[in-house]
């Protein structure tokens, strides 16, 4: 094996060991460093793990896998699939902000850009054709404006969001909630072949997990940790997208939810959150506009911003970090890297370019046109 196989390999047959969840996974990684040191260690340094019982550390000591690691590799080379570790670079960073994070995702697709914004997209299975419409415009309309859209390659709702986002050039993730080698449902083969394509199918689940019910709860999480934010476009009083929109609250996300029929029973879920304070949304711009995005309507025929006259009044520097800001938020030590300039430089191009009204800041020094 490369080095770079062998530790894919070792965060793998770790990830197999059974009764080893994210939370008892990541405590081992943040004693001992590494999968490779934590199969190096002994039985009484693994049980002063808080949380790792005898039999588990057993299990570990004598890589007891549920499955056979090299086997699980050879099956993903073959179906072009990757491993995604917590440590990696292409693991997306809104992701590692939650509560138990997975340790490491199966991905098919194209690398998710860490500087990507999502919004997460989630309704009712069978919407109605007014819900299929809406999931779909308004997905539509973040992907015209460069906003990823997250949700689960579910029938209805997801789908809409999914279609909606790839046939305006969009990036769309799908979060499903079985291994990376099954489509489910099974009618949604070609939109899983086209997020491919030109987006990515992540999951934290085995090769060969089934759809077992229990399943999706797990993955919402990580739907609504993707995204800056969620939008419920139709969902019953009881269903797994409230279930979503309550992982989403838990993880400091914004909820957004399409007001429907007051008759419709597929419309009391997204009443219900509207009640509880969830944003009213009508539009892509709504959502962007509350999350302080400042985008206008899109002109036909031309982009969000007009920048024809601004670029000319920008000296070089300054105008090589208003290309990298570009048109969704990023963090200044991204700006930072992404041009290889002085920290102290960047900031204060950016305070001018803010006090001139070409920028705007947000929150934890995010910085947007």
């Amino acid at each position: 094996m490369t080095d770079h196989q062998d530790n894919t390999y070792s965060w793998l047959a770790l990830s197999l060991i059974p009764g080893l969840g994210n939370i008892l996974l990541r405590r081992l990684l943040d004693e001992f460093g590494s999968p490779e040191a934590v199969f190096g260690v002994g039985l009484s340094e693994l049980i002063k793990i808080k949380g790792v019982r005898e039999a588990v550390a057993r299990k570990i000591i004598k890589r007891q896998f549920v499955s056979d690691p090299e086997k699980e590799l050879r099956k993903l080379e073959e179906l072009n699939a990757r491993v995604i570790t917590f440590f990696d670079f292409t693991y997306p960073p809104f992701l590692k902000e939650i509560y138990n994070p997975p340790m490491t995702l199966f991905t098919r697709g194209k690398d998710i850009s860490s500087q990507q914004i999502f919004i997460s997209v989630v309704g009712s299975r069978n919407p109605t054709h007014y819900g299929q419409q809406v999931a779909e415009e308004i997905s539509a309309g973040l992907a015209r404006r460069g906003i990823g859209v997250a949700s689960g390659l579910a029938r209805g709702v997801d789908s809409a969001a999914h279609w909606g986002c790839l046939r305006n050039n969009g990036f769309t993730i799908a979060v499903i909630g079985t291994g990376i080698d099954l489509v489910y449902p099974a009618i949604n083969n070609k939109l899983f072949e086209r997020i491919i394509e030109s987006g990515a199918v992540i999951t934290e689940f085995p090769l060969g997990t089934p759809p077992e019910a229990r399943n999706f709860p797990i993955r919402n999480r990580i739907i609504s940790g993707l995204g800056r934010g969620v939008l419920v476009v139709e969902a019953a009083r009881k269903s797994g997208s409230l279930i979503t929109a309550s992982f989403a609250l838990d993880q400091g996300r914004e909820v957004f939810a399409v007001p429907g029929s007051i008759h419709s029973f597929k419309s009391t879920g997204t009443h219900f959150l509207i009640k509880q304070g969830a944003k009213l949304v009508e539009n892509a711009e709504d959502i962007l506009d509350d999350l302080g995005f400042g985008y206008g309507p899109l002109q036909k025929g031309g982009s969000v911003n007009d920048t024809s006259t601004v670029t000319g009044n920008l000296n070089a520097g300054e105008k090589k970090i208003y290309d990298i800001i570009g048109d969704y938020p990023m963090h200044i030590d991204q700006i930072v890297r992404a041009g290889d300039m002085d920290s102290g430089m960047v900031l204060s191009v950016l305070m001018k370019m803010e006090l001139e009204g070409l920028i705007k800041q947000l929150p934890g020094k995010m910085f947007v046109r």
